[in-house]
């Protein structure tokens, strides 16, 4: 077996030793197709007020700038699907993601090991790991990697995990054994996503509009979300899975093992009283480790009250 070979092999061997459900690897190309329709996407404002799309938009397709002479990019998926959803009576609804620790620090935490390991095996070896929060397109690097394609709700579906996991990457100076792009749409004619965004999201295959998107407005977005919307949220204040719970994909889709993706037993419980009397100090107790810290107390009351119809 040539070096690069047993090397990309570790990687995949140790991965799955870290409990993530799949791992690919690509070269580290400009991404010139997708630097195209991100260009367009921002043209038509469809990134609202998320200026640091903008900013960063040369380092998101150039790997380069990330990683000195960046040779190839490791993506690895991790499944959050839960065992158990909020009930669909409950006062308010937030995206599974959320139910448990903040997948950032946790996620992280495991690409800190793989990436001491993999100093252990190459000394020399440059490397950088990506959880969601540095200027990466993790979808298109996962597709380049075989892991999957990007589905009309621009989300990335595998045919064998549907498309509640997390997606991370490394990046590394290091030459190593590349996987296929799966290629190809598997969407076919379905269109259950688009047809149920309550808000008109998704204008186009593949293209979301944030200035539509629930889970922008409940999360991003630092005004106030239009009355316009009033009627058309359900009960969602932190982020929306609508997309997700209505495509067949995620028939495949099995509940993860990580116990740190597990909801608290309060979060279940929380009643519209709960919810719509919370004070501050009691937002920073529940949710100290949890996902929901990015609204911001602020941003979850805001949500909270456009939907109960609070001044």
């Amino acid at each position: 077996m040539s070096p690069k070979k047993q090397l990309s092999a570790f990687i995949k061997q140790e991965a799955a030793s870290l409990g993530f459900a799949a791992c690919g690897i690509a070269p580290a190309t400009r991404l010139e197709e997708d630097e195209i329709r991100l260009k367009d996407w921002l043209q038509k404002g469809f990134h609202a007020d998320m200026d640091y799309m903008q900013k960063h938009a040369e380092l998101r397709i150039n790997p380069e700038l990330l990683v000195e002479n960046a040779q190839s990019v490791i993506v690895f998926l991790y499944n959050y699907y839960p065992s158990k959803m909020l009930p669909d009576d409950s006062a308010y609804l937030m995206s599974a993601y959320a139910y448990g620790q903040d997948y950032h620090e946790v996620i992280r935490e495991k690409l800190n090991i793989l990436i001491l390991k993999l100093k252990q095996q190459i000394p020399e070896i440059s490397v950088r790991g990506f959880v969601d929060s540095a200027p990466v397109l993790e979808r298109a690097w996962a597709t380049r990697a075989g892991l999957g394609w990007i589905g009309k709700n621009s989300m990335l579906i595998s045919n064998r995990n549907g498309s509640y996991f997390f997606i991370s990457e490394l990046i590394t100076d290091a030459k190593l054994e590349y996987d296929l792009p799966m290629g190809g749409n598997y969407c076919g004619d379905c269109s259950r996503c688009i047809d149920a965004c309550p808000t008109g999201a998704i204008t186009d295959l593949r293209v979301v509009d944030a200035n539509k998107c629930i889970s922008y407005l409940t999360i991003e977005n630092k005004g106030e979300i239009p009355q316009t919307f009033k009627e058309k949220y359900n009960k969602w204040i932190f982020g929306c899975d609508i997309c997700q719970q209505v495509c067949p994909w995620n028939r495949y889709s099995t509940p993860h093992h990580e116990p740190a993706f597990e909801p608290p037993p309060y979060l279940m419980e929380l009643g519209k009283k709960d919810w719509e009397q919370m004070e501050v100090e009691q937002y920073k107790v529940l949710f100290k480790k949890s996902a929901v810290k990015r609204a911001k107390f602020a941003g979850l009351k805001r949500n909270i009250e456009f939907l109960s119809g609070s001044d």
